[in-house]
């Protein structure tokens, strides 16, 4: 469209134009269309040389797509003279010390490293690294990216030491603009921006396990990296600042306020990229915002340690610390291996899972697990059968088998420990581990004390306390039809979250649940003065009412809607190249966005009159995005007794897209949450077990376990079906008298 009126308007031949049919090719490119992408490029080319001159900077520019389009293809010989072209015409028209120049240059090695001319390649990306560092400063992502080509030239090498060394500075660059870029900005630009970088957390993992399994600081620059990215989107998506400024004083929100001008501005600036502006001022404006960002965070930082939790790089060292005594830190990641030495249609492999295990003391230690697909493809088989009562012995020897794939490899690394903080990804989020089955035919609950964690880093967020506010409040056995204000009334402090949904939800009805009250009457009597909010009491405008009830006990259907968009791949293969692509505004076209639906919208809980979408003011739909508003800072625990609640969209290196992660966010120490709907009785029953132990000071996790226990010898729900539906997440210490 926009070719067209551009046409129609300024004629076949003009400039812009030519800029037009560029940006078109370059989607047609990203899109693998090269048949139809070179023919555009060619007239843009075309265009620009008969209206600018064979000597103008934008022809250079579309020399340089046209060069890369080619060596997409492996068109290599065609691609080296075109290369060349565009580089000189930069030199000529830019100076020898231009950034564009240092694209050219970059590019220029890229094509060199393909055809295996790696001392060619070297020496071209080292100019181009000087030349990004001199012109745009140490911290520009251009730098990581010339940082980043060295690092898989020297993989493809064998050069294990300098591949390392060049990448944990690129990793380091990205980790600053990352922080940044995931502070403000729309979702979909955080979930875009997240994506160009997966593929630099990809290869760190592929360093480490597939080219140097054996080297501690390769394993150490990877398990930071997975410490630092794991489920990092989700929580960016639950706006950081925004929960941080509830929770500030006036004064500190002010900085707050400042810090976040300064943030947007500094991230516009790096996403506009140079354009036509003169290089020196461009750094000279990037380098007083930071400055500026670096002064306000650390204020704030000295304020405030929440806000410094949220904003400080994690450090394997400081997550060690806060292991307790007998406890292994398990941190499961599944990636994509990554081959430097490879064809480039050939670098990426089938995704597999691996494993890091941290004890309170002694090195790190680590294991592949195997193929991701043969992995899920047991989860699958284990899930079905945990989750019919009826499935009888394949319930274990499903279970068997998948301990054998993921928990059998790790044994030896677990020592002595009985603690397992557990941070599993991908597919193995939604497993019962508690019910898997070990050599002896033993289930795992019943050798160990289980934690889960969304990632290691957690912990560090567990060191921030706060006091309970209210006591505890008890959702449950909503009226779906029908809701009324009284219980929005019995809370004080109305909290209002986002009415946003997904409108894949408009379909949805529920039907009662008469057995959740069999939940109210028997842990009702254990709490001290609790709030019971039942019927149509049972709305979700009380419930973003709440402020720091010391526990949360919620029982009604969950609900969990697939994702419906692709998940991006593991890595944009063209990420490492730069393309100063002209616009009409002199800005550079940066990388695609990929577009998806926040899953935050997908996951949530149904309250009173969600059938009518009528609850005292609101819908009744509880989604995961408003459960992260939820003010729940001094919340010792939260209950979810409801089908699909731990559940969630299932996302590569974030955790479990949903409510658990939704609730850590909203400031919960802790939870208990189901992964399936159990029997009414064996729920009941299970709760006052579980309530019975905490309420006495025993451990949170361990109160699980023994209640598993429990009913794993007692004959009527000896099946897992019955006692593992329910996991627990977060502090897992004694709750302290924080009850009385």
């Amino acid at each position: 469209q926009a070719l067209e009126i551009l046409r129609e308007q300024m004629g076949d031949r003009h400039p812009n134009v030519a800029t037009s049919l560029n940006n078109l090719a370059l989607l047609y490119r990203e899109q693998g269309r090269y048949e139809e992408a070179e023919p555009i490029f060619l007239q843009a080319l075309e265009i620009f040389r008969e209206q600018m001159g064979d000597r103008h900077p934008n022809v250079a520019t579309s020399l340089n797509n046209l060069a890369l389009l080619y060596r997409d293809q492996g068109r290599y010989e065609e691609a080296e003279p075109i290369f060349l072209q565009a580089l000189e015409i930069f030199r000529e028209q830019m100076g020898d010390r231009h950034p564009n120049v240092a694209t050219s240059l970059n590019n220029l090695a890229l094509l060199y490293r393909d055809q295996g001319r790696n001392e060619e390649a070297e020496s071209i990306f080292l100019q181009a690294l000087e030349i990004s560092r001199e012109q745009m400063g140490d911290r520009h992502p251009d730098v990581a990216t010339s940082l980043n080509n060295l690092a898989g030239l020297y993989q493809a090498q064998g050069r294990i030491d300098a591949a390392l060394t060049y990448l944990q500075q690129g990793l380091d660059i990205e980790e600053t603009n990352l922080s940044l870029n995931l502070a403000i900005g729309s979702e979909d630009r955080k979930q875009a921006y997240m994506s160009t970088i997966a593929g630099t957390t990809n290869r760190a993992f592929s360093l480490h396990f597939q080219d140097a399994p054996d080297n501690r600081d390769a394993a150490h620059l990877a398990f930071s990296t997975l410490l630092r990215r794991k489920g990092r989107i989700l929580d960016a998506l639950t706006d950081t600042q925004q929960r941080l400024r509830q929770n500030f004083s006036p004064d500190i929100a002010l900085v707050l306020d400042d810090y976040a001008i300064a943030q947007s501005q500094l991230a516009a600036l790096l996403y506009r990229g140079l354009g036509e502006q003169d290089p020196t001022d461009y750094r000279r404006q990037v380098d007083e915002l930071r400055q500026t960002v670096n002064r306000l965070e650390n204020d704030l930082s000295r304020r405030s340690a929440e806000f410094r939790v949220e904003t400080e790089p994690v450090e394997i060292a400081a997550v060690q610390a806060l292991l307790p005594a007998n406890s292994a830190l398990v941190e499961i990641v599944q990636y994509f291996p990554f081959d430097a030495a490879a064809n480039r249609s050939d670098q990426w492999g089938a995704p597999r899972y691996a494993a890091y295990v941290l004890h309170p003391t002694g090195a790190l230690q680590w294991v592949e697990l195997g193929d991701a697909a043969t992995l899920d493809a047991a989860a699958f088989d284990f899930l079905n059968a945990v989750r019919n009562p009826a499935s009888g012995t394949t319930a274990r020897t499903t279970g068997r088998a998948l301990d054998a794939l993921v928990m059998e490899p790790l044994r030896p690394l677990l020592g002595d420990a009985t603690h397992l903080l557990l941070s599993p990804d991908s597919q193995l989020n939604l497993v019962p581990f508690a019910a898997l089955v070990d050599e002896q035919d033993q289930f795992l609950v019943e050798s160990y004390t289980l934690t889960h964690l969304t990632t290691g880093r957690d912990l560090l967020r567990l060191q921030v306390t706060a006091s309970s506010q209210q006591p505890p409040i008890v959702f449950a056995n909503p009226d779906y039809d029908r809701a009324d204000g009284a219980g929005a009334a019995l809370v004080a402090s109305a909290t209002r979250g986002e009415s946003q949904r997904s409108g894949d939800m408009a379909s949805l009805q529920f039907g009662p649940l008469p057995g959740t009250q069999l939940e109210v009457d028997a842990i009702a009597p254990l709490l001290n003065n609790p709030l019971i909010l039942t019927d149509a009491d049972a709305s979700e405008a009380a419930l973003k009412q709440v402020q720091g009830p010391s526990i949360l006990h919620i029982a009604t259907h969950g609900f969990f809607l697939e994702d419906v968009e692709a998940v991006p791949p593991p890595d944009d293969t063209r990420s490492a190249t730069i393309i100063p692509t002209f616009t009409g505004d002199g800005s550079a076209l940066r990388p695609p966005v990929v577009s998806r639906e926040n899953p935050l919208l997908r996951s949530g809980l149904a309250f009173a009159g969600f059938n009518t979408r009528a609850s005292a003011g609101e819908d009744g739909v509880l989604t995961a995005l408003e459960a992260a508003g939820l003010r729940l800072r001094g919340t010792r625990l939260v209950v979810m007794s409801a089908c699909e609640t731990g559940v969630g969209a299932v996302a590569t290196g974030e955790g479990v897209y949903g409510l658990r992660r939704a609730l850590v966010m909203a400031g919960a120490e802790s939870q208990l949450m189901s992964l399936w709907k159990v029997d009414d009785y064996a729920t009941a029953e299970l709760m006052q077990l579980y309530y019975d132990r905490i309420l006495s000071g025993d451990d949170r996790s361990e109160s699980l376990r023994q209640v598993q226990l429990d009913l794993l010898t007692a004959p009527a729900y000896a099946h897992p079906y019955y006692w593992s539906s329910f996991l627990f997440s977060g502090d897992w210490r004694p709750l302290d008298g924080a009850l009385d």
